[in-house]
């Protein structure tokens, strides 16, 4: 699938029916995605977005903050001069779930 239709999905629940990735449904999702790392062993993901200030930087968390609140998965935010890291797990697993790649693949878009 790809990131176009990563976007067009929505989040599903993270616990009771959700489930988490196995080793080749991560492959095949990290495979869709650019510039973003493995971050904690494998149980996350993770990108920096660099902007030319801090104010650009801000304004981007706020967007993020909009798509997490809409998916109801919610994102670890680094926020500094001039960039933003972003983290996304399924802590209900500790490991990951195809909501993290939908939420990576919409943060994406928001700078397509």
């Amino acid at each position: 699938m790809s990131v176009c239709g990563l976007t067009k999905e929505k989040c599903g629940p993270c616990h009771g029916e959700g489930q988490a990735l196995t080793a080749e449904e991560t492959k095949e999702l990290m495979g869709e995605l650019k510039g973003w790392n493995f971050a904690q062993s494998g149980a996350a993901i993770h990108k920096r977005f660099e902007f030319k200030d801090f104010v650009s930087a801000l304004a981007f968390v706020n967007k993020i903050g909009d798509i997490a609140e809409g998916e109801g998965h919610h994102p670890d935010l680094g926020l500094g001069w001039g960039y933003t890291d972003v983290t996304l797990t399924t802590h209900f697993f500790s490991a990951l779930s195809r909501n993290d790649f939908i939420v990576a693949a919409k943060i994406d878009a928001l700078q397509a």
